[in-house]
This record gives structure tokens, sequence and C-alpha cells, in this order.
């Protein structure tokens, strides 16, 4: 008989602790408020990264465009310096006068 009594008060019991371990809609709100502001942050250091990237992209791109220009140069320097020494070993010597 005692049992019979104690069944429900134990089914209420389980039932409100079960139910308590709900989250409010207020509490949910909050702890997403929070992951946003976390997620926003972190999506504004992408975009700086990203943006600071590109320009590091452009700036290296600029630079072998350069480095380019500065080789075909040095290639035809080399080329002139090539066809002095060329005529200088064809030349006849010239002894100097007393």
């Amino acid at each position: 008989m005692f049992l019979k009594k104690l069944a429900p008060a134990t089914v209420v019991l389980v039932g409100s602790l079960g139910l308590g371990a709900c989250a409010t809609k207020g509490f949910v709100r909050d702890e997403i408020a929070v992951v946003s502001q976390r997620i926003d942050a972190l999506e504004q250091r992408v975009a700086a990264g990203d943006t600071a990237s590109r320009q590091a992209l452009a700036e290296a791109q600029a630079a072998t465009g350069q480095i380019q220009g500065n080789s075909q140069r040095l290639e035809q320097l080399n080329a002139r310096v090539d066809q002095i020494e060329q005529r200088m070993r064809e030349a006849p010597r010239r002894r100097p006068r007393n």
C-alpha cells in the first residue's frame, strides 16, 4: 500500500527533474549571443587576414614583374659585354709610342 502512494510521487519527482534540465529560450538566446560574438570576431580576423594575403600576393606579383624586367636587362648587358670582349680579342694590339 505504501508503494502505491509512493509511485505517483516518484513519477512526479523524476518528471520534474527531467523538465528542470530543459533550457529556457532566454538561456539559449544568451548562449547563442556569446557564440555569435565569437564567430563575428573570428570572421573579422579572417577577413583581415584575407585582405593582407591578397595585398601580399599583389606585391609579390609586382616584384616578380620587376625581377623579370631586370633579368632581361641584365641579359642584354651581358650580350653587349660579350660583344665588346670579342672585339677586343680580335682587334690588333697597339704598341705604345716611345
